[in-house]
């Protein structure tokens, strides 16, 4: 427990410290940034404790709205992510599979965790830039922003799941 609590905080760190210093000085077209932080929501267990995932991810949010002058849209975002994502990757496994059971691409297979991360990240996405914006009258910038900062995201997702070990 304490090594996964320990492992938890070094990762919420990195991402924090990635997100801040490097991938928020991106704005590809002036409108997509990469929000590889909402990596942590995604790769949450099964049977880990629902409050301890939502706490996890405000906490990130919140850390990551401190140092990118989002008052709490990142905060929102991640926790309903946090919330979302048990019930979304149950959708994704089968019926018998354990309650350890973590989110990758071979866990469950490479199609459905590339499906099961781009449904998420563009959810994420599109709550993020709505509470942003928080006006539908420039839409099409909108729907600029929450694509294109998806694609990014599920691009350097992708990329690390398929470099990292396990």
């Amino acid at each position: 427990m304490v090594s996964d609590t320990l492992r938890r905080l070094l990762l919420c760190c990195l991402l924090c410290l990635v997100q801040a210093l490097v991938l928020n000085q991106i704005h590809l077209f002036n409108c997509a940034t990469p929000l590889l932080y909402v990596y942590m929501a995604l790769v949450f267990p099964m049977g880990y404790p629902r409050w301890a995932q939502l706490l996890w991810c405000f906490a990130l949010g919140l850390a990551v709205d401190t140092f990118s002058n989002t008052p709490g849209v990142a905060a929102a975002s991640m926790t309903l992510i946090g919330a979302m994502q048990p019930g979304f990757f149950a959708l994704f496994v089968q019926r018998d599979a354990p309650d350890d059971l973590r989110p990758s691409a071979r866990a469950i297979g490479k199609m459905k965790f590339a499906f099961y991360v781009s449904a998420l990240v563009l959810l994420y996405c599109v709550v993020f830039f709505a509470l942003e914006m928080f006006s539908f009258f420039h839409w099409l910038r909108w729907l600029e922003c929450a694509g294109g900062s998806a694609l990014l995201t599920i691009i350097l997702v992708l990329t690390i799941e398929s470099v990292r070990k396990q």
